[in-house]
């Protein structure tokens, strides 16, 4: 169960000036110069120190504050490891090649932007984690886009969409199983419940990635210029039917409902087992791939050095330290009361269960714009409501939906966020340019705003 302490107790002006100064200052400095977010961050990090000590708090005790709150984001920086490891081995054995080149055959240039919605969608239910359904297959697709000639930042968003639809929806989603667990419901009544949003939300987007796709360039590809990547491809060796192995290994072990770090690491195995058999590389070059990435052959195609030169530890540490930071600033921000107080602000004016899903989705949406953490945002927002509702005599299941519209899928579209700077990396495409069409992920809030009162049944499940 999640739990935070305060050491100073603001008045709620002041807890609501210290949040939109924090919102404007990271906004500024991250969208309106241009700096990486990290530095925002630090930034901000440093105002609120100086607020602490301005009203007597320790810094000692602020420090202590920061490393509690860590604690909640080990998981993801261990996943972050492993994944820059998989992808590194999906390279070198062939998996993401074969995958490219087999792709851009069988997926229709016509219907491109809905064919990787819908795929994601299923593969990221299969895998439940949305980060490694971006890193996969995603990066794999922004691939066969560039040879479609398609839209990177469309293609960015219907996989986007995708993949957090499948995190959201998968029973082996770490979200998933949270949000059910922080309000006391059964796992799979969770998820047929959300069903109620998720369905209107996935048939709006694949009318919106449809037309998208019959109006965009990727409809109007040449297919000399895809033969020519496809022979490219080809050219580099790493293409094998026997290669798309690790793949259906992957969607396999998530079938069995192995662990995502545990599967990444089977999948990782028998990936490079297969690389022994392609001859790139030999097993002293794996220690420099596995470290700084894949180094693809100075002489193949300019696009394929490109799409090929990734993966790695060294890869992953821009994301784990934006992780670190921005967690560290949300352990200041419940610290220093600020986030506490204004949640406390937000009960009192609940009365019934318009205004419940209101607060819960608000809520929701501020940590992570204030904090960056989807896993932070469903917890903190989990264990302040589910009070509230049993007093409100509603059910719970529709506070646990909440928390995975407004929480879960919310998190891609914030620039400073984990999964934001992750996926920007991973599909080189800046959160601000593929937001506009990651359709899923505010359709889902606004769908949930929208619902008649008679979906907030007063009664328990």
């Amino acid at each position: 169960m999640f739990k935070h302490n305060t050491l100073y107790q603001p008045s709620l002006a002041e807890a609501g000036i210290i949040a939109i100064v924090t919102i404007a200052l990271l906004s500024f400095l991250i969208i309106g110069t241009g700096w990486v977010p990290h530095i925002g961050i630090v930034f901000v990090m440093i105002g609120l120190l100086l607020y602490g000590r301005l009203r007597d708090v320790s810094y000692d005790a602020m420090q202590q504050a920061m490393a509690k709150t860590l604690m909640s984001s080990v998981g993801a920086v261990y996943l972050f490891f492993f994944i820059g490891l998989l992808v590194t081995a999906l390279i070198v054995s062939g998996a993401m090649p074969s995958l490219i080149y087999y792709g851009t055959e069988l997926m229709s240039p016509k219907w491109f932007y809905v064919s990787v919605f819908l795929i994601t969608s299923i593969i990221g239910i299969s895998l439940g984690s949305s980060l490694t359904t971006v890193a996969t297959l995603g990066a794999a697709f922004m691939g066969i886009g560039e040879a479609f000639g398609a839209s990177a930042a469309i293609t960015a968003g219907a996989v986007v969409s995708g993949a957090f639809l499948g995190d959201k929806m998968s029973p082996l989603s770490d979200t998933t199983s949270i949000s059910a667990s922080i309000v006391g419901i059964d796992l799979f009544e969770h998820i047929r419940n959300m069903m109620r949003t998720t369905v209107p939300a996935f048939i709006l987007c694949c009318a919106a990635y449809a037309g998208l796709s019959l109006m965009g360039d990727a409809s109007q590809a040449d297919i000399s210029k895809i033969d020519a990547f496809r022979e490219a491809l080809a050219q580099t060796q790493l293409v094998h039917a026997y290669s798309l192995i690790p793949f259906a290994i992957l969607i396999a072990l998530a079938i069995f409902r192995i662990p995502a770090v545990m599967a990444i690491i089977y999948t990782s195995i028998t990936a490079m087992v297969i690389a022994h058999f392609t001859g790139i590389g030999d097993f002293t070059q794996y220690g420099s791939y596995f470290f700084g990435g894949f180094k693809p052959n100075a002489e193949w195609a300019p696009d394929v050095v490109r799409m090929l030169s990734r993966g790695g530890l060294e890869s992953m540490f821009f994301t784990l330290t934006i992780v670190l930071l921005a967690v560290s600033m949300g352990g200041l921000l419940f610290a220093l009361g600020v986030i506490p107080r204004l949640l406390a602000a937000l009960a009192n004016w609940l009365s019934n269960g318009r205004r419940a899903t209101v607060a819960v989705a608000s809520t929701s949406i501020l940590v992570n714009v204030l904090i960056g953490e989807q896993y932070l945002s469903i917890l903190l927002s989990g264990e302040t409501y589910k009070p509230v509702y049993d007093k409100l005599n509603l059910a719970r299941k529709h506070l646990s939906r909440t928390l995975e519209d407004a929480g879960t899928v919310i998190n891609p579209l914030v620039p400073w966020s984990v999964c934001g700077v992750f996926i920007a990396q991973q599909l080189g495409v800046s959160v601000l340019a593929y937001l506009p069409f990651a359709f899923f992920c505010y359709l889902s809030v606004i769908i949930t705003l929208l619902l008649p009162g008679k979906e907030n049944p007063t009664q328990q499940p």
